[in-house]
């Protein structure tokens, strides 16, 4: 959805909201549960029930949707959810897609 802008010297500009994007984290057979949920609590803030229900769904279903962000923040938190998985030798990683 797009949102007009009238100037007071009549001119417009149209401002759009920025594409989003869903952030994915993706099963292993290495990383802790634990870990997954520590860096749930970390790197996206939720509180220590949805990160567990999150982990689960990635345990359970090969993938878990964390939350949707703009394109840079998403690739912030991919970029932080890989280097804490690499300073503790997991092989974690993170996914994202348009929504």
């Amino acid at each position: 959805m797009a949102e007009k802008v009238i100037y007071k010297d009549d001119i417009s500009i149209e401002l759009k909201k920025p594409k989003m994007y869903k952030v994915i984290l993706l099963n292993d057979d290495y990383t802790t549960m634990d870990f997954v949920v520590e860096v749930l609590m970390i790197v996206f803030h939720k509180s220590a029930t949805d990160a567990t229900q999150i982990m689960l769904d990635v345990h359970q279903k090969g993938k878990g949707v964390v939350g949707t962000y703009t394109y840079d923040i998403a690739s912030t938190k991919i970029a932080q959810v890989e280097q804490m998985a690499s300073e503790r030798g997991f092989p974690l990683a993170a996914v994202m897609e348009p929504e």
